[in-house]
Parts: structure tokens; sequence; C-alpha cells
């Protein structure tokens, strides 16, 4: 490479250096799975603009792999729960939440889920505890002098170093059940009159009745569901704080929050300063497809082709249901790419290659590409909607049934049931979503506005970071409604005031009514006895 360029691409650096804090220090606290895949995005890029990024990584964790991040830093640490036992309750978990828990209402979330969440946030009390009762890992930690942290609320624990170590911290999320923790620790505005509840999968305009639904699915998981085992939780902090707390008020302290959704997938509602939604941080433009794979979508002709992805949690798939879906799959003239590790399905027709992984973006950014089916993960409804395909969602878990929901309020999908769902279900959906023009329509007109935004969702993100080095805080942006009691937020007491006055006024009112009316009613029979 000639000199200059060396040159060229040095000064670049060092530009992006002094434009982003002098190049600061990061340390995170992350959760698994599709959440560690979401906030590595942002991490990744952060790195690329010179910052130094360590990540706090449990023994425990398995998907958080050194080896697959080069540009970052881990601090290993030994924890008393085991890899074992984390994947083996993930699994429950993800068994529980698609196959035996109902659909029908928000309160069939308990006992189930609510006993899961409960063993989820066992877990990651004694996660939290390893790192802070590790005295020689958090000397380790002071003496680094790090900037900020960056940290997902799924996972308790991140708040309380940040905390430990005087810096200030992000939150980077996509949902708490039933926005729990955005309302009590965020103090988000999300009235259950027209924003529905995450996990009721209400979507669009809502009737009466799905307003009365989503009127009770608020009231539980405000009142009744928890995320965390909050007295264990509260004393926890209490104790390591040295000062009365809990884990709610510690949440609160959250310079900013990064929503990983947009307008585009959502509903409009009041948002706050300190919270932007950076939906879609995966999209980006597609690549070529290996070589073998374009020869099989370029065979599709005119028909085109169809993308189908359950995931990356899904593995265990019946043999029957399998086979329903090949059957529809070989009924349609479009080649079909399916992501599936399994037996292959008896059914399984000419059309269709099952792959155990897929180039899922480069495939939906495919001139060919007229449908995808998905599960609905927040990742590939974005891919989806970035490059404007339609999609045919079979919800599973999680928030997907909202994120398919909504998709099928915007005219973008069709949805089917997973457990109820026959060959010709997914067979008409195929046909509908494929040959009706309005889905296509509509998935176009999300991917407009999704590209229509003066900022690209990720560069927002790591903005916000930044900013928050920058500047050592975003607490001009926090709404002083964090500084109110729970009575005084919902103004309680100033109620109670208004109605004391109100009652006391009446009270004399009525006083002064009787005592004039005794004094005429004495002096009229006064008169009558002269």
């Amino acid at each position: 490479m000639p000199g200059k360029w060396i040159s060229a691409l040095l000064l670049l650096h060092i530009s992006w250096c002094f434009r982003s804090v002098k190049c600061g220090k990061v340390l995170v606290w992350p959760m698994e799975f599709s959440h560690w895949m979401n906030i590595k995005i942002i991490l990744d890029e952060l790195v690329q603009r010179g910052h130094e990024v360590t990540v706090l990584r449990p023994s425990a964790y398995s998907v958080l792999d050194p080896k697959k991040s080069p540009g970052l830093k881990f601090e290993t640490f030994p924890t008393s729960v085991t890899k074992d036992d984390l994947e083996n309750f993930f699994i429950k978990l993800l068994n529980v939440w698609t196959y035996e828990l109902s659909r029908d209402t928000c309160l069939s979330y308990s006992p189930l889920m609510q006993n899961m969440f409960d063993e989820l946030s066992g877990y990651y009390l004694s996660l939290c505890k390893d790192v802070v009762s590790n005295r020689q890992l958090m000397t380790k930690l002071q003496e680094s002098k790090f900037d900020v942290l960056l940290s997902d609320p799924v996972a308790f624990g991140g708040e309380l170093i940040a905390e430990l170590l005087h810096i200030p911290f992000l939150y980077s999320l996509r949902f708490t059940a039933g926005y729990r923790i955005e309302k009590s620790s965020g103090r988000f505005l999300l009235p259950p009159s027209y924003v529905p509840v995450i996990l009721s999968g209400l979507g669009g305009q809502m009737t009466f009745i799905e307003r009365v639904k989503n009127m009770i699915c608020m009231l539980y998981f405000d009142f009744w569901f928890q995320m965390s085992n909050d007295k264990n939780w509260d004393s926890f902090y209490t104790e390591y704080l040295g000062r009365p707390t809990s884990l709610a008020e510690t949440m609160g302290k959250a310079e900013m929050w990064l929503i990983r959704s947009n307008w585009d997938l959502e509903f409009p509602h009041p948002t706050l300063p300190n919270v932007d939604y950076v939906g879609g941080l995966n999209c980006k433009p597609a690549k070529p497809l290996p070589k073998d794979m374009e020869e099989f979508v370029q065979s599709s002709g005119d028909h085109g082709v169809v993308v189908f992805s359950l995931g990356s949690m899904v593995s265990n798939m019946t043999e029957e249901k399998a086979n329903t879906i090949a059957w529809a799959l070989a009924q349609i003239p479009q080649k079909v790419l399916w992501k599936f590790d399994g037996k292959t399905p008896a059914t399984l027709g000419h059309n269709t290659r099952v792959y155990k992984w897929l180039p899922q973006n480069d495939l939906l950014g495919h001139p060919k590409t007229k449908a995808f089916i998905t599960h609905g993960g927040a990742n590939g409804v974005y891919e989806a909607i970035y490059h404007g395909i339609p999609m045919i969602g079979i919800p599973l878990f999680g928030e997907q049934h909202d994120n398919i929901a909504h998709m099928v309020a915007k005219g973008a999908a069709v949805v089917l049931n997973i457990k109820t769902m026959s060959r010709s279900d997914l067979l008409n959906a195929l046909e509908e979503v494929i040959e009706n023009p309005f889905y296509k329509k509509n998935a176009m007109w999300l991917s407009t506005i999704h590209h229509d935004q003066p900022m690209k969702p990720l560069d927002r993100a790591v903005f916000w970071v930044e900013f928050v080095m920058r500047h050592k805080s975003a607490k001009h942006l926090r709404p002083l409604g964090h500084n109110l009691t729970w009575y005084q937020y919902h103004s309680l007491d100033v109620i109670g005031f208004l109605l004391a006055c109100v009652a006391a006024t009446v009270v004399l009112t009525v006083k002064c009514l009787l005592f004039i009316y005794q004094f005429f009613v004495t002096k009229k029979k006064n008169m009558k006895n002269e």
C-alpha cells in the first residue's frame, strides 16, 4: 500500500479518536444468544472507531466466544453457575414458551413463566454476586478507569457494577415483560388505550374488547408478574451500596435507553429525551451469495425464491411438523432455501434445499426473493423490512407474536400458529403473500421509511455511547420524574390533597348552612312564642 494511503488511514483513525472522546474505555455486562448478537454490533462499531471495549464474561456463558470477537477484550471470571445449568435452563425455557404456554391470554404466563423467570433471576443474582464479591476482579476494574458501562437490563447486575465503579451506564434492549422495567425504572410513557402491551400479541387499532384485554395485560405485568425476585435483589443492592435502595431505583439511573425497535415496526407513542429507538442495527446491504447457492437461486427463473428460517434456537421440531411444512413448500413453483437442522423430511420437494446455516440478510436482499417465512425475531423482521420482503410469520416465543402482529397490522405479513398449522394453511399463506401485490407494496413502503432517516440506527446508538463518555452523563435528558416517589409520580398526593380540600369545603359549607338554618328556625320559634 502506498505510503500516502497509510498516512491517510492513520489520520482518519486519529480523527475518529478525537471525535470519539479521544478513544474511551467501555465496559460491558452482556446477556447471551440474540441479546449478545445485538449488543456486539454496537461494540464492533465502537472498536472500529478506536475505543477499547472490555466484556465481563461469566465462565458459565457459552455464546460469548472470544475467538469470534478478535477486536474485543474479555474479562472472564469464575462463577458458581455452570454452563450446563444455563444451557439446560434456556432449552427448558424455550420449550415451555413455545409449546406449553397458552397464547389465549397474557394471564397464562403465571405460574409457568413466572417460575421460569424466578429461576432465571436466581442465576443472574448468582452471577452478579460472583463479580462484586471477587475483590481481585473489582480492584482490576477500578484501576482500569472505564468511562462508561453498556448493559442489557434483562441481565440484571450491570447497573450495580456501574454504581460500584462510579461510572455512567446505558441500556440496550428490545423489551422486558409487559414493559414493566421500562415503565417502573425508565418512566416510559405507554398509554394502554392505544399502545399494545408487549407479550399481549395485540397490534394496530384495537377494538373495545382488545383494549380491555390490553388493560388486563398491563395490570397483570405491572402488579403481578415479576421478572426478578425483587426482595432478594433489593436487599443485595442495599448491602453492596451501603444505603437503602432497590433494583428499580438503581436501574432508573441509566443515562440512556437504546431500544432495538423503531417506528417502522412499532406504533407511535410518547417517548422521552433519554430514550432512542435504534431498531435495525443489524441491517446492511446484501453481499453476493456463495456460488452453489447463487446457481440454485438463479435456477428459479421468474418464479423467484422463498427464504425460510425459524432462527438459531429452534432445533427440536417434530418429524410430523417438518413433513407438514415440507409438503406445503413442495407445492409452490418457487425454489425454497430452508434453514433446517434435523432429519430430512420424507415429503421434501425437489424445489427445496435445506441448510444448517443461511446467509439470511444476503438472501433477503437478493432480487429474486419473493417471501420470507420467519419466526418473527426482531433481527429477521428488520432485515425483511430493510429489503422490502413480505413475510409469513410463524411466531414461537418472546416478543415474536407481537412483532408479527405489528407486521400483519401494517399489511406486510400473514400469521400462522405453529401448534395448529396444517399443510393447506401454510400453502394458502404462501400463495397469498407471493401472488397478492398488497403485501409487497406495504413491505416496500416500510423499507422506504426505514431507509429515510438522517442517521443510521447503528450510528445513533454509537453516538449516544460516545455522548455519555464525552459529558460523563446525560442527566439533562433524564425526566425529573425519577426524583419522585411512585405516589408523587402518579400525583396521588396532590389528588389526595385536592380531594381533602373539596371534602373540607363541602363539610364547612354544609355546617354553615345547617347553622344558618338552625339560626332562622330558632329565631322563628322565638318570634312565635312572643
